[in-house]
């Protein structure tokens, strides 16, 4: 029991920039518990977005309450996610044999910042025009769970990377301990619609996995960031998109 709450509080601290449970503890065993409940950590950001929302909906305009979320959405990521995307980015734009050098600099490349710039346009866009805030949850949930599924499932790049630790103790029964509490608060949230978007957010996995796995043999902590970011970007739109209400 006491590894599952470490590795809850690890989640926490990787994840998201709340000021709890604040450890850099990768001892051997909990890092497996910690991948386990990074969809509850989505599910948990997603949530307080969803009660800022609630909360200034009536003081403040739709639109720029939407911005507002956005920023708040980068705020409490700590950005993590966009630099793996940025970083990503560079990469596919770098020669296949240096690409994965290029991921590690720790400067940002022309492409990896227009594309980011564009992305962010468009993700602040789409919360402009966003109506049901209360799939935040859902959806920041789902994004992560990707990650589960590609730790466990896809091969990792760097045998001595920091997800390495994850991925050799991320064991089945915490991967559907992951899929079980993903599927019932889908279901609480949005019912059988819930099931839409899994889909979709699986299928935007397997997209991934096959250009980046034929491209580099595997993921590497920045494409898990890049995953995460792509995956909100298009459930969000497949919501806007189906009319979900």
């Amino acid at each position: 029991m006491r590894d599952i709450f470490k590795g809850f509080a690890l989640a926490v601290s990787m994840l998201t920039t709340l000021p709890f449970f604040r450890v850099h503890d990768f001892s051997k065993g909990i890092n497996g518990y910690a991948v386990m409940f990074y969809p509850l950590v989505g599910f948990i950001l997603g949530t307080i977005l969803w009660g800022m929302h609630e909360l200034l909906n009536p003081y403040i305009s739709h639109a720029h309450l939407g911005v507002i979320i956005f920023g708040m959405w980068i705020f409490l990521t700590g950005a993590l996610h966009l630099d793996g995307l940025s970083d990503t980015i560079d990469g596919i734009y770098a020669p296949k044999e240096r690409a994965l050098q290029v991921m590690k600099e720790p400067h940002i490349g022309a492409m990896g910042m227009i594309f980011t710039a564009t992305f962010l346009i468009v993700k602040a866009s789409t919360l402009w025009v966003f109506d049901v805030f209360y799939l935040l949850p859902l959806v920041l949930m789902l994004s992560r769970f990707n990650t589960v599924l590609a730790i466990y499932l896809y091969p990792y790049v760097s045998p001595n990377g920091m997800s390495s630790f994850a991925k050799n103790e991320l064991r089945k029964v915490q991967v559907l301990a992951a899929t079980f509490y993903v599927i019932i608060f889908g279901m609480w949230a949005l019912g059988s619609w819930s099931f839409v978007l899994m889909f979709a957010n699986v299928l935007v996995l397997f997209v991934i996995k096959l250009y980046f796995v034929k491209r580099y043999g595997g993921f590497t902590g920045d494409i898990y960031g890049f995953t995460i970011e792509i995956t909100e970007l298009i459930l969000l739109n497949s919501i806007l998109i189906i009319g979900i209400s």
